[in-house]
């Protein structure tokens, strides 16, 4: 066995202690090939910030970090475009984007990781996904050798979901987004805390939500965790209306006409599992739906929290419930 050399502590912010065989940086898209043809049909994982994925042990194969940079903004009479590189931080970009008065991104604000990212997860908050807003997916098919893009329909999203984490899973690498942004704005506030604003303006959401994240979510730099563990379940209407009888004060958001969204961490609240730990890994005191590490920690304890929290949700309220969060072992990724 190839000896493991390369720390990947600060390459996920779960910060377990592990090792990779090998981390290869690619700055430019045209050079993908020529890097992963070094690497003779070895296992590899390609890697953004590592905000959404947790390294369970070490990993056997190469961890390949992309840095495709770069923003580039067209008008329309009546949209932006706005290409970005996959590898710009998209929290950034949301900055960004308020300092240049384009508006639209300010409900998913401070969500961590990259902008290659978004549209894989299909990332969401208060009441905005990124697919609203995704013209193009630019990306690189590693079995045809070659540069493709998708538009929006094509990327089959849906919630926390996409193209990208099921069929083309392991299959190809993001190098940039297209978005096209309305330059005509509308505040969407009808989610959570945005409902106590009064007539805002694009700053006054971002601002609210920069708060409520900060003061909800822990900061990764201090205590290891990978942010929201668990998406949200989407159950039917019928089940919803069953489960009202036992539990009146249940939750939910509008899906359609026969779903509803239940909040994970009101599920993992009444189970009483905040605070709860199994060696290092907790279950965090002021939001359930955050696992974290106190830094001695092991992917094993993770396992077993995250699997007991599951499998009693389904058990006391028959609702299953998905982690959101990329486990990766020895040879890739994993299930819970």
């Amino acid at each position: 066995m190839a000896s493991l050399v390369n720390s990947l502590a600060s390459l996920h912010s779960f910060g377990f202690p592990l090792l990779a065989h090998d981390v290869m940086s690619v700055n430019v898209a045209a050079d993908l090939q020529a890097q992963l043809s070094q690497l003779n049909n070895t296992a590899f994982y390609i890697l953004g910030e590592g905000s959404n994925t947790v390294f369970l042990e070490d990993y056997q194969g190469t961890i390949i970090k992309p840095a495709f940079m770069g923003v580039d903004l067209v008008h329309t009479d009546t949209h932006y475009l706005l290409k970005v590189g996959a590898s710009e931080n998209w929290h950034k970009l949301v900055l960004w984007c308020i300092q240049h008065q384009i508006y639209g991104f300010e409900n998913l604000a401070l969500i961590p990781g990259t902008v290659g990212a978004a549209p894989i997860q299909n990332i969401g908050a208060y009441g905005v996904e990124i697919k609203q807003f995704i013209h193009q997916v630019d990306y690189y098919d590693l079995s045809e050798q070659t540069h493709k893009s998708l538009d929006s329909l094509s990327c089959e999203f849906a919630y926390r979901d996409s193209i990208f984490k099921q069929r083309l899973a392991g299959q190809i690498v993001i190098t940039g987004v297209t978005f096209i942004i309305p330059k005509r704005w509308e505040a969407v506030m009808h989610y959570g805390e945005l409902k106590e604003l009064i007539e805002p303006c694009a700053i006054d959401i971002f601002n609210k939500v920069v708060q409520v994240r900060q003061d909800k979510l822990p900061d990764p730099s201090k205590i290891g965790n990978a942010g929201s563990f668990f998406k949200n379940p989407v159950i039917a209407m019928g089940q919803y209306n069953k489960l009202q009888q036992t539990w009146p004060s249940i939750p939910s958001y509008f899906v359609d006409s026969n779903n509803v969204k239940v909040p994970a961490a009101w599920l993992i609240d009444q189970l009483g599992f905040k605070g709860k730990k199994i060696g290092g890994i907790g279950c965090h005191p002021d939001q359930a739906l955050v696992l974290t590490n106190d830094g001695s920690g092991t992917g094993e304890q993770l396992l077993q929290l995250a699997r007991n929290i599951r499998d009693t949700v389904f058990n006391e309220f028959s609702i299953i419930i998905e982690n959101e969060v990329r486990l990766i072992g020895k040879n890739g990724p994993v299930a819970l």
